[in-house]
């Protein structure tokens, strides 16, 4: 909210719950018009254009579906679906209704990643062959919450996970081979994950995720002639250091947006999106989208012994 009122120009006018009064409380205190009691409701409203989908990993899907079929452009929060197949199937009925759907994850979106992308097409770093990234905050132990709960999809993964995971993708491309390891909890969803990411020239891409300890949530993209090293949390705006093999060492360091403010970027490109007509982003691809989940079901299937869903 404070992202797209502060820097973008769009307009936030409903939001939708289970709860008509929680939907309530919300709009009060954010300033949002209309409240809607139902789900159903809020992607019926004529005034909507673009819905936002933020609700748990486990309802992206039907929810996604459900704007969809109300004729609405959709962004949906990352991770995009629970799986690959799922994220097919919310493409396939966005092709069908002819309206532009997209994965929010915002870290493509922002200047640094910018940076990042013009590096490695340069060829500054040589080849790439390591990427290491982690992602690990610390939860106090709750059954019924989201992160917790394998009803909804929880676990680190798919809320922590995706962000280094993505990170590889974006250096490396589609992994050939992947080699994991984890740690579940109680309520059996994945606690903690390891991730060896192997891509078809040989690069590696190193990925760690946990729900038990804030890990430095850094990460560094070495190639043959130079690294690029990106501060915690490399997820959100951020400098970033290219350092030859001579140690030479430059910076860049022009954001002027920072922290959760730069939601702003991926709000107003999808807006963008909408206003020109376009179905995919070449920042966030859905065909990427999919194979990122395709890279986190393979992970998931090799830690069947934890019993996740």
């Amino acid at each position: 909210m404070a992202a797209a009122r502060t820097h973008t120009r769009q307009r936030v006018v409903s939001i939708g719950s289970r709860d008509h009064a929680r939907a309530s409380a919300f709009a009060l205190a954010h300033g949002i018009d209309q409240a809607h009691g139902s789900y159903q409701a809020l992607v019926d409203d004529d005034n909507l254009d673009i819905v936002y989908v933020a609700s748990p990993h486990s309802e992206h899907r039907d929810h996604a579906l459900l704007a969809i079929a109300a004729g609405k452009h959709v962004l949906v929060e990352k991770a995009f679906t629970q799986n690959a197949d799922q994220a097919r199937e919310v493409f396939a009925a966005a092709d069908a209704a002819g309206v532009t759907v997209m994965e929010a994850m915002w870290s493509r979106f922002l200047p640094h990643y910018d940076v990042i992308k013009q590096i490695l097409e340069d060829g500054i770093l040589g080849q790439p062959v390591l990427t290491l990234a982690d992602h690990g905050q610390y939860f106090d132990f709750d059954p019924a919450s989201r992160l917790f709960n394998r009803s909804l999809a929880g676990g680190a993964l798919l809320d922590l996970g995706i962000y280094p995971i993505s990170l590889a993708s974006f250096v490396h491309g589609t992994p050939v081979a992947v080699h994991a390891a984890g740690k579940g909890t109680s309520t059996g969803v994945d606690g903690q994950v390891s991730a060896t990411l192997v891509n078809a020239c040989g690069g590696h891409a190193s990925i760690s995720t946990t729900l038990f300890a804030k890990s430095p949530t850094t990460a560094t993209i070495s190639g043959t002639e130079a690294r690029i090293e990106v501060p915690g949390d490399f997820y959100t705006p951020q400098p970033i250091a290219v350092i030859g093999r001579d140690g030479q060492r430059r910076v860049w360091d022009a954001n002027r947006i920072h922290g959760h403010q730069g939601l702003a970027f991926e709000i107003a490109a999808f807006a963008d999106m909408v206003a020109e007509g376009r179905r995919d982003s070449p920042l966030m691809p859905r065909s990427e989208t999919i194979t990122i989940l395709q890279t986190i079901d393979e992970i998931r299937r090799q830690l069947g012994p934890l019993g996740i869903p």
